[in-house]
């Protein structure tokens, strides 16, 4: 069963998280935890070569899939339709509403930032809003971005399950990178793909006026 293109089960799934880490936000403390050194008081994968590796290659995979997407335009293998759906999921999901709405303002203090882990500023839970103007945790950029190759697997027409796969598989590998360095706490990252399936599903029962297949 959906809902306007959202399976009822992700619209479930998501408003469970909110209950759990709202209810049990010691959650986010114990799985940071478990990356954080209390003897060098670092989260020792941070800086890294794979966690480096992934957290770099998000700009340029997107960047490197808009233009395949637009030259596959030009050359008739890709229709309006796909491009406009493409290019609103990435401004809409992980641009205005993560980055733009809810990370700059939210007010969320990083793992590392807070005293727990070596930082300054109290812990926050996830759905409180704070004040802090310098605190960026909630909810994750580079997860959101990482997640919205889902948009493009909705517009392919082969291997749609392998791909699927594949780029929840990179989203999710982004955002444990995320959480291992202390940029970012579970919920922050599982927040993420939570906005990007939902929005990016909306959008393409708006523009293609039907159901994904997938």
């Amino acid at each position: 069963m959906k809902i306007f293109n959202v399976n009822i089960y992700i619209l479930i799934s998501f408003a469970i998280s909110i209950a759990i880490f709202t209810i049990f936000p010691q959650i986010d403390l114990y799985i940071s935890s478990l990356f954080y050194d209390e003897l060098s008081q670092t989260f020792t994968l941070k800086h890294t070569v794979i966690e480096r590796v992934l957290y770099n290659s998000v700009k340029y995979l997107l960047i490197g899939a808009v233009i395949f997407l637009i030259a596959g335009y030009f050359y008739k293998k890709i229709d309006k339709k796909s491009i406009i759906f493409i290019l609103l999921s990435l401004i809409i999901a992980p641009g205005l509403i993560v980055n733009a709405t809810l990370k700059d303002h939210w007010g969320r203090p990083r793992p590392a930032q807070i005293k727990e882990f070596g930082g300054n500023y109290d812990f926050q839970k996830a759905f409180v809003i704070g004040s802090n103007k310098k605190a960026h945790s909630f909810s994750s950029g580079h997860a959101a971005a990482a997640f919205s190759f889902l948009a493009f697997v909705l517009i392919v027409k082969r291997y749609k399950k392998l791909l699927f796969y594949l780029a929840l598989l990179y989203g999710t590998l982004v955002s444990l990178a995320r959480v291992v360095a202390g940029g970012h706490f579970l919920s922050d990252v599982v927040t993420s793909f939570f906005i990007v399936y939902i929005v990016t599903h909306i959008l393409y029962r708006i523009i293609f006026k039907e159901d994904s297949s997938l």
